[in-house]
């Protein structure tokens, strides 16, 4: 059996003039099959004759340079217009007349220069063929020749308006493009942020922490352990984050897990309590088996909020409670203002706005507000299952 795909395929991969050929080919077949003399394109009334030699030529004009009609369509004109002419001066009237529309429509879709001047020229040289056809033939009303010239002219149009149906569609492909190349790195970015501002801010916070415990050997120790565990844990969240920016992920070639290692939410809220952050940590129900990107999140807004908390309210109390229902993940983070550099997040930086877009695509709500008693309060609820 035939494979109809691989053929088209086949097909495909041939040079643009090859693929053009065939049709000039069976116009050229159709033109000598007896049935078909005489029965082509009359214009002026001539009588006609039978195919000689110069009838071969008008035939070879108009049929063969159809081969060429995407790859040079201006050639392609000029000759199938000049046999034309011969084909009906001569009174041949074959059927590769049909060939002269087809240029025109080819002319109009895919002539890159001189348009205007190309139609110009063939509007010129149809006067004087009109003019010719009128003297030689029968007397026909000039009404037949206008109605033949708008006739070539809705072919040139036709062609025209492919060219601008193709480049209306190039355009919106190229726009569809650079969308998804824009979000592609707004996506990028926002896993950047998450994944760099959280572990660094809790190296710097704990860094700073370490240069008062030089009287104090055992907690010195235990924070500059505390720097060292956050800073592989950011090592293997950016390789995780490289693996999927790795092509070969996607097809399961990479050498990375694909499971992303974003740790638990206790795992996160132990890294924050080691900065020097007390939190209280709450989390009620059980996820569902299938939560699509409810989980990660949910995740990345108490990460979020967790590092606002380090930032602008360092080491004041911080109560995160995660409920997990049957079909929402409701996210509560907050601080009650008494720690140090108090100040609210504003909700206008980088990380808060990308909590938004995440939260909003899942059809969520997301708030992030200032205290009136002091600190801030970060509230998401995520409907589970809404993307996978």
């Amino acid at each position: 059996m035939i494979d109809r795909r691989r053929v088209a395929e086949l097909w495909h991969r041939l040079d643009v003039t090859v693929r053009d050929l065939p049709l000039g080919v069976v116009l050229i077949a159709l033109s000598l099959f007896p049935g078909f003399r005489g029965n082509g394109t009359e214009v002026g009334g001539l009588a006609t004759q039978p195919l000689d030699a110069l009838g071969g030529v008008a035939l070879a004009l108009q049929c063969l340079p159809l081969a060429v009609r995407r790859r040079w369509p201006a050639l392609c004109l000029a000759l199938v217009a000049s046999g034309f002419a011969v084909d009906q001066l001569g009174g041949y009237h074959l059927i590769a007349g049909i060939a002269l529309p087809i240029a025109l429509l080819s002319a109009g879709s895919y002539l890159e220069r001189y348009r205007r001047v190309t139609l110009l020229v063939l509007t010129a040289a149809y006067v004087p063929l009109a003019v010719g056809l009128h003297r030689r033939g029968p007397g026909e009303p000039p009404s037949e020749f206008v109605s033949f010239y708008l006739a070539l002219a809705l072919a040139w149009g036709g062609g025209v308006w492919m060219r601008s149906a193709r480049a209306a569609e190039a355009e919106r492909r190229d726009r569809v493009a650079a969308d998804a190349r824009a979000a592609e790195r707004t996506r990028i970015a926002r896993e950047l942020h998450d994944v760099v501002t959280h572990h660094v801010t809790a190296m710097v916070v704990q860094a700073e922490a370490a240069r008062y415990l030089t009287a104090a050997p055992e907690r010195l120790d235990q924070t500059l352990s505390a720097v060292g565990d956050t800073g592989r844990r950011a090592i293997t969240d950016l390789r995780h984050l490289l693996d999927l920016l790795n092509p070969d992920h996607a097809t399961g070639r990479g050498t990375e897990p694909r499971t992303p290692p974003v740790g638990r939410l206790l795992t996160l809220v132990e890294q924050t309590r080691r900065a020097g952050q007390p939190v209280e940590f709450t989390e009620e129900g059980t996820p569902p088996t299938s939560t699509g990107s409810a989980e990660l999140v949910a995740y990345r807004v108490v990460q979020e909020a967790l590092t606002n908390a380090l930032k602008y309210d360092h080491g004041s109390r911080t109560s995160v409670m995660v409920h997990h229902r049957e079909r929402e993940i409701t996210v509560d983070v907050g601080t009650d203002g008494s720690g140090s550099r108090a100040a609210s997040p504003g909700g206008s930086g980088r990380g808060l706005t990308g909590l938004r877009e995440r939260v909003d695509v899942l059809g969520g709500d997301f708030t992030a507000e200032r205290r009136a008693s002091g600190g801030f309060v970060v509230r998401a609820r995520i409907p589970v299952g809404s993307l996978s």
